[in-house]
């Protein structure tokens, strides 16, 4: 997924369609002169409808499509037809996208399940026509109701990737690496901070025929919960992992330290994130002999944590294992 092409936010104004209006039409046949009204109902506005496509990684194909307008109803006619319902217009996403009002801000939904749909703004009613309106007092009304008007305005669209294991460090902590390692995944890698311009997605398998994914969130610097760095931009991916999984490299002047930053990060940006699973994994731990690493044990976070290397393959059965077990609680 190169840079280009990955985009999580997409701002586009919307319109439905208006409805029909209903048909004041009066029967007339040649065996009827003044016959009684007929008129059909107006057809409804197309609504503007988000529907889920499991195929989409990414909202690029919304990128340069600013407007959508769903089609206005058509007008009943005589005998009382039914005018036709305008056509529905469809913005397909990834799942895991949010619709937010732009105005407000407000969430509207979120599209989480393959095939949803959700309108999020519904087309005009069509009118009545004249034969709702007649009475034994007013046997020929020559009057119909007109169509209701379609609604309007701007939405905003965001992605947050669905991963099962949202990976969290600093920049040039190793998790593009990891990732690399442990699936088929083929993040861009290089020894300068933000090689990860975008979140990355990998499908690592586990024993058997088991899987789950893994996610490569973009380095976290302290403040990036005030929008520092990469900021928001790439933080909300990290709400919908189901763990998450801190890296902290071994030669950091202190890992606990390095561990407690990232969590403050997570706690200011929203505090919901802090009850998920943790798992700690102390990458580039090849650097380190026995002796060096039961120093380090004492001074590490109370959570569950073990050494890896990505490059010696050190560790990652451990790590595979660890974080199915979270995984499966």
């Amino acid at each position: 997924m190169s840079n280009s092409n990955f985009v999580d936010y997409v701002k586009i104004f919307c319109r439905s369609g208006k409805g029909g209006s209903g048909s004041a039409h009066l029967h007339r046949d040649k065996l009827t002169i003044k016959g009684g009204p007929d008129g059909g109902d107006g057809g409804r506005g197309g609504h503007v409808v988000v529907k889920a496509n499991p195929q989409l990684w990414t909202l690029l194909h919304l990128k340069y499509r600013k407007h959508v307008f769903a089609k206005d109803g058509e007008s009943g006619g005589a005998s009382l037809r039914t005018g036709a319902m305008g056509e529905d217009a469809f913005l397909e996403v990834p799942l895991g996208t949010v619709a937010k009002d732009a105005e407000t801000g407000e969430v509207l939904f979120e599209i989480t399940e393959d095939n949803e749909e959700q309108i999020i703004m519904p087309g005009g009613r069509g009118g009545l026509g004249n034969d709702h309106f007649k009475s034994a007092t007013h046997q020929t009304p020559k009057f119909a109701q007109p169509g209701e008007e379609g609604q309007e305005g701007w939405i905003i669209l965001e992605l947050k990737l669905l991963a099962d294991v949202g990976l969290v460090g600093f920049p040039n902590a190793g998790k593009s690496t990891l990732l690399s390692v442990l699936s088929a995944a083929k993040p861009k890698i290089a020894d300068y901070p933000f090689t990860t311009l975008v979140p990355n997605l990998g499908i690592v398998k586990y024993r058997e025929d088991r899987s789950f994914v893994m996610a490569d969130i973009p380095g976290i610097i302290e403040g990036a919960s005030e929008g520092k760095g990469l900021g928001h931009r790439f933080l909300r991916h990290i709400e919908r992992n189901s763990m998450l999984l801190f890296l902290v490299p071994a030669d950091a002047d202190d890992i606990a330290n390095e561990y407690q930053v990232l969590v403050n990060e997570l706690k200011e940006y929203n505090p919901e994130l802090l009850d998920k699973e943790r798992l700690l994994a102390i990458s580039k731990s090849d650097m380190l002999d026995e002796e060096l690493i039961e120093e380090i044990i004492p001074d590490l976070p109370e959570i569950p944590y073990v050494f890896i290397s990505s490059v010696a393959n050190v560790g990652l059965v451990e790590l595979r294992d660890a974080i199915w077990r979270m995984l499966s609680k």
